[in-house]
């Protein structure tokens, strides 16, 4: 056995300096760790000295302010899935709470969650809580991710519930970007349509329509005087030049109206009504919603959250008001020492096969698990669902592009046609 010095750092990021006995330096680290320091520097004696330049550089690094960064902003969730994914692997890998948060502030990309990983550091060694210094930042760490890591702390499995943190994150991200890719298919369609008819309009119609206008006597069919004149409309300058922008100002001032009225309380609940009954889209909207409502409710009762203050985290972190309105019945009948499953069945919202695996998870003592049966279900129906939408609406958007343009070539080569075949006839 030898002697080896060491300097190395506590859970609180106090640098501390000592001498142990071990077989080998790997020992000595073993050793520190199991003791709860994180070392930084370890010689065995006769081999060499501490650093004294080491220790001046970590008593500085202690000291001086953090890596420059502007905290108190927002950030993308993929960022701080990122963070989470990465602060989880460094705690469960032995390094201490103070120390993960400074590594990872010195190597974060984004000045905003820089600044605020550093003001993290500062606040846990100051002698806050993970949790409370959390907090201080609501507009990244909504109540979902805050009473988690409450939990965790609580429970001693910071790590643990972390990492839950993160494969939450990662799932609703993934049911996001499914949604929005099954949304943005028809929107860029519908564009391209709207791009080809314009051009039609503008530029090949109207020299059809000279063309036509130097054949006396012609005839014009029904459609094709359609097609001309909403042509002369689009050309005409009153209507390219001012009224345009007349038209861009409506549509953006009913846009505003629909966003401040989405705001009430009212209009809150009759526009997430609406998304739950869409034809094609509301079915989607359903099932993310029961899967983020059991996914969030299910993580948190499986970390440690108390059923009452999960319901109400559940509620606040729902995203639509018809779901929040069917958990606060929910803590109501919790509340009460009442099951949770009548409440859900009243709601008409949540489909009868989670209501059943529900009340099957109460009866078993097994909630927290057949909630995320139920998330993981639910991931999967979404999943197809948007795979059959995006399956359905691709035909469907190419016939009707193919009908409006097909309706504009119509439009202009009937009259030639018609034309052709007078020739004929005389």
């Amino acid at each position: 056995m030898a002697n080896f010095q060491y300097i190395a750092l506590d859970a609180k990021g106090d640098q501390t300096t000592g001498t142990v006995q071990a077989g080998s330096e790997a020992d000595a680290v073993a050793q520190l760790r199991t003791q709860g320091l994180y070392p930084t520097q370890v010689i065995q004696e006769g081999k060499g000295k501490l650093s004294a330049a080491g220790k001046k550089a970590a008593a500085k690094a202690r000291g001086k302010k953090k890596a420059k960064g502007k905290a108190g902003g927002r950030v993308k969730p993929k960022i701080l899935m990122i963070f989470t994914r990465q602060l989880a692997t460094l705690i469960d890998s032995g390094l201490p709470l103070l120390r993960g948060l400074t590594v990872l502030g010195k190597q974060e990309p984004n000045p905003v969650l820089r600044g605020t990983i550093n003001s993290l550091a500062d606040s846990v060694q100051g002698g806050s809580t993970f949790s409370e210094s959390l907090a201080q930042h609501p507009r990244i760490f909504n109540k979902l991710y805050v009473n988690m890591v409450k939990a965790g702390e609580l429970g001693g499995v910071l790590e643990v519930v972390l990492t839950r943190l993160a494969e939450y994150q990662e799932k609703a991200h993934k049911l996001k970007n499914k949604i929005v890719a099954a949304m943005v298919y028809p929107v860029i369609v519908m564009f391209i349509a709207v791009a080809i008819m314009s051009f039609l309009m503008l530029f090949i119609v109207p020299k059809f329509k000279e063309m036509f206008a130097d054949m006396s006597g012609a005839e014009l069919p029904k459609i094709s005087q359609v097609v001309f004149g909403f042509s002369e409309f689009m050309m005409a300058n009153k209507f390219i030049l001012p009224n345009a922008v007349w038209l861009l100002g409506g549509v953006v001032g009913v846009w505003l109206i629909f966003q401040f009225w989405g705001r009430t309380k009212g209009g809150r609940r009759v526009i997430d009504t609406l998304k739950l009954k869409m034809p094609l889209f509301g079915d989607i909207q359903r099932k993310s919603a029961v899967s983020r409502f059991a996914r969030t409710l299910g993580t948190l009762v499986t970390s440690g959250v108390p059923i009452l203050q999960a319901l109400n985290i559940t509620r606040e972190t729902a995203g639509n008001v018809v779901i929040s309105e069917a958990v606060s019945k929910v803590h109501e009948s919790v509340k009460e020492g009442e099951s949770i499953v009548q409440p859900l069945q009243a709601s008409n919202v949540f489909p009868s096969m989670v209501i059943s695996m529900v009340d099957v998870g109460e009866e078993t003592g097994q909630l927290p698990e057949m909630l995320l049966k139920i998330a993981d279900v639910y991931d999967d129906e979404v999943d197809n669902a948007v795979t059959a939408l995006t399956s359905v609406l691709e035909p469907i958007m190419i016939v009707f592009l193919a009908l409006v343009v097909g309706a504009i070539v119509f439009a202009l080569f009937l009259p030639l046609i018609n034309i052709i075949k007078g020739m004929q006839n005389q």
